[in-house]
């Protein structure tokens, strides 16, 4: 028996690829398929079957394309209705893979269709869960998500995550493996742990939702108190695979499209497409394309793509560092961008030799923004998550997070000059980016973000250069 995790850290999500006696089993599979069926092959195996844990909202699975490619059946849960040919396994059953079993244990609550996958060895012992979104490390699956009847709320859906978890889960050996489909990062759960492996022993130690005494009534406020909005690209991605998508290679073959800068600004003027400028912030911040919207590929950049865009049909034009054009292709198809019309052929440095007009980002280190607020009380607006803000941050900074950016376009000034920071300076230039599309120009990066203003003797919220 064979198991491997195959983790993807922008997305901070887990397939996972499962040998035994030359048959392979591959859960949650990423869009693009080649490495699960390069391994098998090269392991003289077959794969056997693709299983979903439920419909993902924060990337388009590769189930459809793997099942295309290899013959293997698509399995879901109970209650899942996908609109394409897959099989809907009961409650309890069980599908031999070599000398090893997998029983798909319905555990409903994140969504309704949420399964379980239960590998017992060849001596039928239990070995490992594949929890998908029900259970993570640290946390559970948000239990706002699915596409409910509209009768049913996010409390009833925690509520029936409560009866998986306590009925289905927790009565399982403490040795089990729990292999969960996410981590830190993702925006399935609210805190999750680092790691991406644990036993479901230590799992009821300490993960909060798996208190032995806990009630059901306080299960439910545990786990939707706090609950942000979700982004709103998930719906989209759920829609895409319930129904289907355009295959990968399509995508990626039309997006990879070489365009000269003339072809390039034509393409934008008609086609109303975003540029997407994926460069790191640094030679964004020294030259750009006017309007160009920058979120860098060495950043969280899928998940920021999906939460500002949102909008998966919107046409998209690329600038990417030289040999990175199908890797950033890809990456956006992985969360459903799949309107990728070609890529600026010579990256940005082809835009600057044609002539064509640039544009550039003004960015002073944290030590400059110090002298500037020893001497006046220039505006400061803080683009990190509310628990970073909270944390702490410059004293009388205006806290207007990254993810809901468009909400807070009226409190930035239009006259004089203001200044933005995030923690590192990543999130910074992405919204200062936004913001100069939109025609706000007076502001200013801070470069090294909240890491290098604490070292300074900047007020802070809880004292001068104190971190919390």
């Amino acid at each position: 028996m064979y198991i491997e995790q195959i983790y993807t850290g922008c997305l901070a999500q887990g397939a996972y690829y499962i040998e035994s006696n030359g048959e392979v089993a591959i859960i949650d599979p990423l869009r693009e398929v080649k490495p699960y069926i390069i391994k098998a092959n090269d392991h003289k195996a077959t794969i056997k079957y693709v299983f979903e844990t439920h419909f993902h909202a924060d990337f388009v699975s590769g189930h459809l394309t793997l099942s295309k490619e290899t013959g293997a059946p698509i399995v879901y849960g109970p209650n899942a209705n996908p609109s394409f040919e897959a099989t809907i396994a009961k409650d309890g059953q069980v599908f031999k893979l070599g000398d090893i079993t997998i029983t798909a244990i319905h555990t409903p609550g994140h969504t309704m269709e949420s399964t379980t996958y239960l590998l017992k060895d060849k001596d039928g012992n239990n070995h490992a869960i594949f929890t998908g979104d029900t259970l993570f490390l640290g946390d559970v699956g948000r239990p706002d998500l699915a596409q409910k009847a509209a009768d049913m709320t996010q409390e009833d859906l925690a509520g029936i995550l409560y009866q998986s978890l306590r009925e289905k889960i927790m009565p399982l050996e403490d040795h089990i493996i729990v292999y969960p489909a996410h981590g830190a990062g993702s925006a399935c759960g609210k805190n999750m742990m680092k790691e991406t492996v644990d036993t479901l022993g230590n799992q009821k130690k300490i993960n909060y939702a798996l208190r032995a005494d806990m009630t059901k009534e306080e299960f439910v406020k545990e786990v939707t108190d706090g609950l942000l909005p979700p982004p709103l690209y998930f719906p989209l991605n759920v829609k895409m695979n319930k129904e289907g998508y355009e295959d990968i290679d399509t995508v990626v073959a039309k997006g990879t499209r070489r365009l000269s800068p003339d072809a390039f600004e034509v393409a934008a003027n008609e086609t109303g497409a975003i540029v997407l400028d994926v460069r790191h912030q640094k030679e964004f911040i020294k030259g750009h394309i006017p309007r160009s919207i920058f979120i860098g590929i060495d950043g969280g950049f899928a998940p920021w793509v999906g939460a500002l865009i949102a909008d998966v049909q919107q046409p998209i034009l690329i600038i990417a560092p030289e040999g990175r054009e199908e890797e950033t292709v890809t990456r956006l198809s992985r969360v459903g961008f799949d309107n990728t019309l070609g890529i600026l052929d010579g990256s940005f440095s082809a835009w600057e030799a044609a002539g064509k007009e640039t544009d550039s980002l003004a960015s002073i280190p944290a030590s400059e923004l110090a002298t500037i607020l020893s001497q006046n009380n220039a505006p400061i607006f803080d683009v990190r998550k509310d628990g970073e803000y909270e944390g702490n941050h410059i004293a009388n900074a205006v806290h207007t997070p990254l993810s809901f950016l468009n909400d807070y376009l009226s409190q930035f000034p239009t006259e004089g000059t203001f200044y933005i920071h995030c923690a590192g300076g990543y999130r910074s230039v992405i919204a200062a980016s936004i913001l100069k599309s939109r025609g706000i120009h007076n502001l200013v990066d801070i470069a090294g973000g909240f890491k290098d203003i604490k070292e300074t003797e900047i007020l802070l919220a809880e004292g001068i250069g104190q971190d919390t």
